[in-house]
């Protein structure tokens, strides 16, 4: 049985904020966001604003994985950003753990519809180096996950593909848009 709490990151909470910013670099850096820490620190700093939401999982006193919620369109749509657990707690229910959490809170506040954007900056997907301005909707329907992209991941939690961003990051490397409604 897994051990680990989920809780409000707090500005106060100096030591969990620089695990969390370590913890978004370590994650992200090799696909190209958030290289330093520096931009991690400061993602997590932007993340901690009192109209957002920042919950991390914690095991031992350690942050293992972290979720941050933007409102949008009044409060009806709540944009998931991000969603990143370490590499070694991946595959054991802290990501559902953390997405459960962050929807129950935007239902709390009002929120109708939560949307998410998945990158495809490694080829992982059918959709990566497809012309995404022909036949759209059946390259979506017909997606393909190359080489464990999260999307299988948030359609296991219940979200749709709802759209894409054709070469949102570089020619023919998407971004897969996702949603769920929740309210």
């Amino acid at each position: 049985m897994l051990n680990f709490t989920v809780s409000d990151l707090k500005p106060h909470m100096t030591d969990a904020v620089v695990q969390a910013a370590i913890l978004l670099q370590r994650v992200f850096a090799p696909q190209g966001s958030w290289v330093t820490l520096a931009e991690a620190r400061q993602e997590v700093d932007e993340m901690l604003a009192p109209d957002r939401i920042l919950r991390v999982a914690i095991a031992d006193g350690q942050v293992i994985g972290w979720i941050g919620g933007i409102p949008e369109y009044h409060g009806n749509v709540w944009e998931l950003h991000p969603l990143l657990v370490a590499p070694e707690w991946q595959g054991q229910g802290v990501g559902a753990a953390l997405v459960r959490d962050f929807e129950m809170l935007v239902q709390a506040r009002g929120g109708l519809t939560i949307q998410l954007g998945t990158d495809d900056v490694t080829d992982a997907t059918s959709l990566s180096g497809a012309n995404l301005y022909v036949d759209t909707w059946e390259k979506i329907r017909n997606i393909r996950n190359l080489n464990r992209h999260p999307f299988e991941f948030y359609q296991k939690q219940g979200y749709t593909i709802i759209g894409v961003m054709p070469d949102a990051n570089g020619r023919g490397r998407p971004d897969i848009t996702m949603g769920k409604r929740v309210g």
